[in-house]
């Protein structure tokens, strides 16, 4: 059953009452004087209502709610599932480590190395496998 207010015009008083829809229209007696009340309108109510799919407080500011948090815009496009691109802020590629910087470095040395001997030795490497230099 639904909740409505009354107001008592007698001593201004303001309460609440459950009552089924059929009988909302119908003056309700006042808790405290005993004189019937008449139906008002709400002057403050909190709730949730989906748009677009999403769950939006009312007054509705336009924007939208992520797992309780507010957000401007709606995920579009691929995401991670409970991410959002406006709460996940995007790191930059990961760090290349001294090793690895070395062993990429040992690879070039090592493929000039051998594009070396092949040159000295008369066979044409292939364009692709030239380096740059030597090519």
């Amino acid at each position: 059953m639904p909740l409505y207010e009354y107001l008592c015009e007698n001593c201004e008083g303001i309460y609440e009452v459950l009552r089924p829809l059929r009988e909302s229209a119908d003056a309700v007696p006042c808790p405290e004087c005993d004189r019937d009340g008449r139906r008002i309108m709400p002057t403050s109510f909190a709730a949730f209502t989906f748009r677009d799919g999403y769950p939006r407080r009312l007054p509705d500011k336009g924007t939208f709610w992520h797992l309780g948090k507010e957000v401007k815009k709606r995920v579009s496009g691929r995401a991670r599932p409970f991410e959002h691109p406006e709460l996940k802020k995007r790191t930059g590629p990961p760090a290349i480590s001294k090793g690895d910087r070395s062993a990429a470095q040992d690879r070039r040395r090592l493929r000039n190395k051998e594009a070396r001997k092949m040159l000295d030795s008369g066979v044409r490497p292939d364009k692709r496998r030239l380096p740059r230099s030597l090519r």
